[in-house]
């Protein structure tokens, strides 16, 4: 799919233009208001121009509460790539995440065959301020790690809240990962306990997620059960969740500089360790902030987004709902299935997140077709580069809602190039940067193009200032170029084109990181375990996709001399093997066997070689 219609040479129409009336109810109206601006271009260019502004505004609009108020929103002495935010405050973000009412929803969820459950936020509240007081009467040490890796449940919320009320850190592990896949993140990390569950229910059948655990040589467990009761005996040291969990009694906030970190998350560079990002009490504002201008979350909104806080859009969740004074919608089971699409109906949610391999199966399977999605009034998609058909079919799926694109990342906080309610939005496409931000797109020389790898113009709030185990400056700003005003530019490694109408559409990523289903994995992790297979020599994994919507994994294997391997036995161990030592939602779509791989005269692999070479077989 071309971002042209070829048949008459112009751009595909919208599937949203939203009305005057319309625009004028929304979270950016307001914005404009205050901005004292009347086109959102105007609002874009005032957010960048007067970023102080623009956050203070944004930090007032979200009711942030703070111990100390700051003195100054930013401080740019050592250079906007190294900035200081909201400089002498002193809070807790979790303060943040009550405003509501207290007898207002907090968390709508479900598990999968099971009924649906409200916790008020004054419960949330409650369950939250326990287990930040049961990690207390643990002794862990002020500021340590703690890992959670669970389903994203109404547990599991409070749980990662209390973590960060309590002042430690949240060390978030997707609970799809292998035990060696988990041993490295606790080994990065340095978490000195663990929550988890001790199975996964799904489709009648119980998934092994403690014993994971324990084979990752954790250290010590909270056990919460996925039913009434847990389902396995706890190891020596560790503790049932109802063990662990003390009576209700009143927690005061740890209150922290903004700087301090609350989460440390995980995102795949080109070599086989991930980055370790933390995220500070200032990166929830850029999520609460994107959701209100560019979502248009308002309060008693219901936000749904199948995910977990072992990614980005986990944490991001909790902060964009709660902050916003919204509810979070979870469902405990597979989102593939009609019982999802029955939820996202009952508890009638206002906005969807999804990913677009995850759409691509709605629509392929027709799971989803005859519900009333027509409560939804927003759409919104990330992780993957996103198909316009797929989407088209989306947004019908509610009467032609808007689809809001999302593109940012864990070292982002949130967007850096996305779409607004209150423009027409075409499938598939972007139709802003994100406000606060600015982006520029350079060619192979540095120079400015229509078609390139995309820098950000900083600073934000959001934006990463540190890397536990890499050097923050090496990895976003060492060899940049200069922006064409000589501005200084941080990379982050997708590849976008700006189309002649102004919007925008992403091509993928520039360097050797891929997204498969909505989880970044750079190249370097899968060639790790494929390439231990018996037989092969080298191997070259790429993403490639062919119909500009989500990547399909395709390995590149030089196998040793003999015999011709047989290529679907071959892929299936391989297949194998990734299912047991990285990720089983990795999915192999092809196995190309070669006599050598191309490389660079420095011997470099050439894995864009050989995904052009791909492409031009299809």
């Amino acid at each position: 799919m071309t971002h042209l219609d070829e048949t008459i040479g112009m751009p595909p129409p919208p599937a949203w233009v939203p009305e005057a009336d319309y625009v004028g109810r929304t979270n950016t109206a307001w914005l404009m208001g205050r901005a004292g601006v009347s086109t959102y271009a105007a609002l874009h260019a005032w957010s960048v121009r007067e970023r102080e502004a623009y956050w203070a505004v944004a930090i007032g609009r979200l009711g942030v509460r703070f111990r100390t108020p700051y003195a100054r929103v930013v401080d740019l002495s050592a250079g906007v790539d190294s900035p200081r935010w909201l400089v002498g405050a002193r809070l807790n973000i979790v303060e943040s995440c009550f405003a509501a009412p207290v007898d207002s929803p907090a968390l709508v969820h479900q598990s999968e065959g099971g009924p649906i459950r409200t916790m008020t936020v004054g419960e949330l509240a409650g369950l939250t301020g326990r287990v930040a007081a049961g990690l207390r009467c643990a002794g862990h040490a002020p500021g340590a790690e703690i890992a959670v890796m669970m389903p994203m449940t109404a547990e599991s919320v409070a749980i990662y809240l209390g973590i960060v009320k309590a002042g430690y850190v949240v060390v978030g592990i997707a609970d799809s990962f292998s035990p060696r896949e988990i041993a490295s993140r606790l080994r990065l990390s340095g978490a000195v306990a663990i929550f988890t569950q001790d199975v996964i229910a799904r489709g009648g059948k119980a998934l092994p997620l403690y014993a994971k655990v324990i084979e990752a040589g954790a250290p010590p467990a909270v056990v919460v059960p996925a039913g009434g009761e847990l389902c396995v005996a706890p190891r020596a040291g560790d503790r049932a969740w109802a063990d662990f969990l003390p009576p209700a009694v009143p927690f005061d906030a740890v209150e922290h500089d903004p700087d301090d970190a609350i989460n440390l998350l995980f995102s795949s560079g080109t070599t086989g360790d991930p980055k370790v990002i933390p995220w500070s009490h200032t990166t929830p504002i850029k999520c609460a902030a994107d959701a209100q201008f560019h979502q248009d979350v308002r309060p008693g909104d219901v936000l749904v987004w199948p995910t977990n806080l072992g990614w980005m859009m986990g944490p991001w969740l909790i902060f964009a709902a709660l902050m916003n004074r919204a509810t979070i919608g979870l469902y405990d089971g597979a989102p593939t299935g009609p019982g999802f699409g029955r939820f996202v109906r009952d508890v009638r949610a206002t906005m969807l997140g999804v990913v677009p391999s995850l759409v691509r199966a709605w629509r392929s399977s027709g799971c989803m077709e005859g519900l009333d999605w027509t409560a939804i009034r927003v759409f919104s998609s990330t992780g993957e580069c996103s198909n316009a058909d797929d989407m088209a079919w989306l947004s019908s799926r509610a009467g032609g809602r808007p689809v809001i694109e999302y593109c940012g990342g864990t070292e982002i906080g949130g967007g850096y190039l996305t779409g607004t309610v209150t423009l027409p939005c075409v499938p598939g496409t972007f139709n802003t940067p994100a406000l606060g931000l600015d982006v520029v797109i350079l060619d192979d020389r540095g120079r400015p193009a229509e078609s390139g790898e995309l820098f950000i113009v900083p600073p934000s709030i959001g934006l990463s200032t540190r890397l536990l185990n890499r050097d923050h400056h090496d990895v976003y700003y060492a060899g940049a170029p200069r922006g064409p005003r000589g501005e200084v530019l941080r990379r982050h490694g997708d590849q976008v084109e700006r189309l002649p109408d102004g919007r925008w559409r992403a091509l993928g990523r520039a360097d050797d990181t891929m997204n498969l289903g909505g989880i970044k994995v750079s190249s370097a992790e899968i060639e790790q375990v494929v390439g231990a297979v018996p037989g092969v020599v080298e191997t070259a994994a790429i993403a490639v996709a062919p119909d500009g919507g989500p990547s399909w994994l395709v390995v590149y294997a030089v196998c040793a001399a003999g015999p011709a391997p047989d290529k679907a036995a071959l892929l299936g161990t391989m297949q194998a093997a990734i299912k047991r030592d990285l990720n089983p939602l990795f999915k192999i779509h092809d196995l190309v066997i070669i006599d050598a791989l191309p490389r660079t005269s420095s011997n470099k692999v050439m894995r864009r070689t050989l995904r052009d070479r791909y492409l031009a077989t299809r």
